[in-house]
C-alpha cells in the first residue's frame, strides 16, 4: 500500500532585523556611489567644456601683463573693458563681421532650398539609381575639404570667382549629413496622412510645407544650427580662397591679429574671440533643445 506524500513549501523565514539594516546600508552606499560619479562626471566635463570658455573671458578682461604673469590668475584683477574696443579698432573687424554674415546666411538660405527637396524626394519616392545615387551621396562626406580645395581653386580662378563671395558660399551650397538628417525625419511621416493630402488636391510643396516641414522642426533648427556654427567658424576656406580683405570673414581676421609687428597681444586677441564666438553661443542657447529631439529619428528606418 503506498501512501502519497504531499510535500509543501516551506515559507522563508523573515530576514533579521540586522540583515535587512545590512541591505539598506549596503543600498545607501551603491546610491552614494552613485551620485558622486556622476558628479565627478559631470565636474570632468564642465572643466573639459566650460573652462576654455571661461578662461577666454577672463583672459578678455586683464591687461597685457595679467595674461603673460606665472602662475597665471584666475579672474582680472581690475576688469579692462576697453579690450573689446580696442579689438572692433585693431582690425577692420566691422567688415569682417558684414563679410561672415553675408556668407553665413547665403549658404543657410542656399542649403534650405537644395536639402528639403533632395531629402524629400530621397523620402518619399522611388525611382532608378535612388540607393545608388543616395549612397553616393552620403560618401561625399567622407571626402575632406583639403582634398578638393586645389581644383576648385583653379576652377574659380578660371571663372574669376577669387575674392568673390561666390567662392565661398557655392561649395557650401547643399550638405550630404542635413539631406540625411532631414531623410530619416521625413521617413517617420504615416502614409496615411500622406495619402488623405493626396486625395484632397493637395500639391506636392503644400504637402511639404504644411505637413512634412512642421513635423522636421527640430532636425531643420539643428541642421540650421550645425550648418550657421560650421560657416561661420571656417577658417581654412576663406584663407585659401581669398588674396585681399574684400570678402574675408571673421575668424581669418581675427587670426590675422597674431601677426601683429607689435606682437600678440592675447588680452585684445582673446577680446576678438569672444566676440567671434559670442553669436554661437547665444544661438545655441536658442536652439540647444531640438538637437535630441533631431537625433533621435536618426536610427530609424
Amino acid at each position: 500500500m503506498s501512501h502519497n506524500v504531499t510535500s509543501s513549501k516551506i515559507p522563508d523565514a523573515p530576514a533579521s532585523p540586522d540583515g535587512q539594516a545590512r541591505a539598506q546600508r549596503s543600498r545607501r552606499m551603491r546610491a552614494g556611489v552613485r551620485r558622486i560619479g556622476r558628479w565627478v562626471v559631470n565636474a570632468l566635463l564642465v572643466l573639459v567644456f566650460f573652462f576654455p570658455f571661461f578662461w577666454m573671458a577672463a583672459s578678455s578682461l586683464k591687461t597685457l601683463g595679467e595674461t603673460m604673469q606665472f602662475p597665471p590668475s584666475l579672474l582680472p584683477a581690475d576688469p579692462q573693458w576697453q579690450n573689446y574696443q580696442s579689438a572692433w579698432t585693431s582690425i577692420p573687424f566691422g567688415k569682417y563681421l558684414l563679410n561672415s554674415c553675408i556668407v553665413t546666411a547665403s549658404v543657410l538660405l542656399l542649403q534650405a532650398i537644395t536639402v528639403v527637396p533632395a531629402a524629400y524626394a530621397f523620402s518619399q519616392y522611388d525611382f532608378k539609381g535612388k540607393n545608388l545615387l543616395f549612397g553616393g551621396t552620403l560618401i561625399t562626406m567622407m571626402v575632406p575639404a583639403q582634398l578638393v580645395f586645389l581644383p576648385l581653386f583653379v576652377l574659380f580662378a578660371k571663372w574669376h570667382l577669387i575674392n568673390t563671395y561666390a567662392s565661398l558660399i557655392l561649395p557650401f551650397a547643399t550638405s550630404a549629413f542635413n539631406i540625411f538628417m532631414l531623410r530619416q525625419t521625413f521617413n517617420q511621416m504615416p502614409r496615411e496622412l500622406i495619402e488623405a493630402a493626396r486625395l484632397d488636391g493637395a500639391s506636392e510643396l503644400k504637402i511639404v510645407v504644411r505637413l512634412f516641414l512642421p513635423m522636421a522642426k527640430a532636425t531643420l533648427v539643428t541642421c540650421a544650427l550645425l550648418t550657421f556654427i560650421s560657416t561661420w567658424n571656417d577658417y581654412f576656406w576663406p584663407l585659401v580662397l581669398t588674396t585681399n580683405d574684400a570678402v574675408r570673414t571673421l575668424p581669418v581676421g581675427v587670426a590675422s591679429m597674431r601677426a601683429s609687428e607689435s606682437g600678440i597681444n592675447f588680452h585684445v586677441l582673446m577680446a576678438a574671440n569672444v566676440l567671434l564666438s559670442l553669436p554661437i553661443l547665444v544661438i545655441y542657447l536658442f536652439a540647444n533643445k531640438h538637437i535630441i529631439k533631431a537625433f533621435s529619428y536618426i536610427g530609424d528606418k
